[in-house]
């Protein structure tokens, strides 16, 4: 497995366990620490897809057409999930949690769409970056 791939498929786990604590904690304090926490942690991420994986996935695309559909989709989605995602980040990041019905609606759709997101990135557009890395 390509070292990138071993990080990203890694952030993602870590990524996944900073949310699920979340839900763990009864402070308003210590839910925007962990939210401030992973914010930044998918940030990060986001950032090193885009420099790392998708110039490679693209430059492969220009000569394949159904990589450049799976890129298509995934660009698509990830504009609906970043704009859901950092809507909860600023909604909830400056102490807005304890409005517990709420919150527990939008961060259950917020975990539904990034666990969404990482399986079809690591079943999807991860092995087709292995296929050209190899």
């Amino acid at each position: 497995m390509a070292k990138l791939i071993e990080e990203l498929k890694s952030e993602h786990a870590v990524m996944v366990n900073i949310l699920n604590e979340v839900i763990k904690v009864d402070s308003s304090k210590e839910r925007q620490k962990i939210l401030s926490s992973a914010r930044t942690g998918l940030l990060s991420h986001v950032k090193k897809e885009d420099v790392a994986l998708y110039p490679v996935l693209k430059k492969a695309a220009e000569g394949d057409d159904n990589l450049r559909l799976i890129l298509d989709m995934f660009a698509k989605d990830m504009d609906g999930i970043a704009k859901a995602a950092f809507g909860f980040f600023d909604k909830y990041s400056q102490g807005n949690s304890h409005l517990e019905l709420g919150f527990a609606v939008d961060f259950g759709r917020l975990l539904g769409l990034l666990e969404l997101r990482i399986r079809k990135e690591e079943n999807i557009l991860y092995p087709e970056y292995e296929k050209i890395k190899i």
